[in-house]
């Protein structure tokens, strides 16, 4: 081969080598897919909601001191948690071992910290700023403190926090409730008012409701929840049914400390707005002698804010 024909070949070659260099240097490896990178540009919310069942004596092999490790280990799996049925001392305990969370609830019985079980709620002090707290009675006059609503055996409350979300400095309004287990009117008259309340007070920001509504998915209340408000864009919807991986876990949420009552499912979490359900799972947490940490198991639901 002549001289400048050895030239011309070689100066292709390294053409063909650059462009090679350039297409790799610019696609993503191929582990990586296209999906998963859009993911990264968009960070999950962790958000618990557990029943963790009232400090009682009577409780046998399943009294709080025998549990209340595994509860706050569940616990740390959140960033924006909700309690239900937890009293002062149990939350002081809480606080202790979650030193990266920043909690708030006040009791029900008068609307101190020690009135009564509370539907407290916690977030990642690193990741959420909070600018506004509040609880409201779930009765016929919400700003009643103590008053206990229509055919209610106690009295209820819901209590919520306005925050943002430092990674994406995107708003959330988060709500806590606990509805009544006797009545089955101010179970449904809870609904309407936790509804209307959040179409008013979340100002087109997302917003996530959770609790134990002590309902089954098709009841009434659970309807009432889902009915659309005046403002149709505020309507609540089930992110168990609209998370974009299959739920996992068990179908129901109450054990009664025994077994899971499969297709029981009394504890959700609603959703309004431009919220994004990721991931939706049911956990069972078990202490170190394998009895459940609760009587009702929790929930562990990731979402996007987009």
């Amino acid at each position: 081969m002549s001289h400048p024909m050895l030239q011309a070949l070689l100066g292709c070659l390294l053409v063909v080598a650059q462009l090679i260099s350039t297409t790799a240097a610019q696609s993503p490896p191929a582990t990586q897919s296209a999906d998963s990178l859009s993911k990264t540009d968009k960070p999950s919310i962790a958000i618990l909601s557990y029943n963790v069942r009232y400090l009682n004596k009577g409780d046998g092999l399943d009294v709080w001191d025998n549990r209340r490790d595994k509860v706050v280990e569940t616990i740390r799996r959140g960033e924006l948690i909700g309690l239900q049925e937890v009293v002062a001392k149990q939350l002081e305990f809480v606080k202790l071992n979650t030193p990266s969370l920043e909690w708030y609830g006040v009791g029900r019985d008068d609307g101190t910290e020690t009135g009564g079980e509370m539907t407290a709620i916690g977030w990642s002090k690193e990741r959420f700023e909070v600018s506004d707290k509040g609880t409201f009675w779930l009765s016929e006059t919400p700003e009643t403190v103590g008053s206990r609503g229509w055919d209610a055996a106690l009295p209820r409350v819901a209590s919520w926090i306005s925050l943002i979300d430092k990674q994406t400095q995107k708003p959330l309004l988060f709500v806590n409730t606990h509805f009544d287990h006797r009545g089955a009117e101010a179970r449904k008259q809870s609904a309407t008012l936790i509804r209307d309340w959040i179409a008013t007070h979340r100002k087109s920001r997302p917003a996530v409701l959770v609790g134990d509504l002590n309902s089954l998915h098709d009841s009434e209340p659970l309807r009432a929840l889902a009915a659309p408000p005046e403002d149709a864009s505020s309507t609540l919807l089930d992110a168990l049914s609209h998370s974009a991986h299959p739920p996992t876990g068990a179908t129901g949420t109450f054990n009664s400390f025994k077994e899971i009552s499969e297709g029981r499912r009394i504890d959700h979490v609603f959703f309004a707005g431009d919220v994004e359900v990721d991931s939706f799972q049911t956990l069972d947490p078990k202490t170190a002698s394998g009895r459940f940490a609760s009587d009702h198991q929790p929930l562990l639901v990731h979402v996007q804010l987009p």
